[in-house]
């Protein structure tokens, strides 16, 4: 009977050492699961970091794609027909070499100015301004071309900040 209690005695003994040693080796897996999760973890926010760096790269090239002008090849030229008012005003405001107040190129055209006559000419001129094409309007009723406007203006223009007492 003792033999038996001896030997039940050290069963119970070895099953609870191989029960503290697969605790402790199942903390060893935990712990080195731990790790695994963390150093993922860490090279995952590292790669977001540097995705983040390539998106914003490439939108800062994007944006200085805009800046520069538009290739000659990828956008035809805008040419106005010969022998059309608009064509007219182009020359006339060359040869003047700057903007030109809409009555004063109904003058030189040899219109009259007159109301229908200057709504006529400042909505046509007007729809290559809203394009940006060939003409400006740098005041009210006031036509220039586009080669006119200086590109990096650093002066504000006249009368900036300037206030008018009414």
């Amino acid at each position: 009977m003792k033999r038996q209690r001896i030997s039940s005695n050290f069963f119970i003994f070895s099953l609870r050492l191989n029960l503290a040693c697969d605790n402790v080796q199942r903390m060893d897996i935990k712990k080195e699961l731990d790790r695994k999760i963390e150093r993922k973890k860490d090279d995952i926010f590292g790669l977001e970091k540097q995705l983040g760096e390539a998106n914003s790269y490439l939108q800062a090239l994007e944006d200085m794609r805009k800046i520069l002008p538009r290739d000659a090849l990828s956008e035809p030229e805008i040419t106005l027909r010969t022998g059309t008012d608009l064509a007219k005003v182009r020359d006339i405001l060359k040869k003047h070499g700057k903007p030109m107040h809409v009555e004063e190129l109904l003058e030189k055209l040899g219109k009259p100015i007159i109301k229908n006559s200057k709504v006529s000419l400042s909505g046509s001129l007007a729809s290559y301004v809203r394009e940006h094409k060939i003409f400006t309007r740098p005041a009210p009723n006031t036509f220039g071309l586009v080669e006119f406007v200086e590109i990096n203006s650093a002066e504000p223009p006249d009368g900036f900040g300037e206030q008018n007492e009414h």
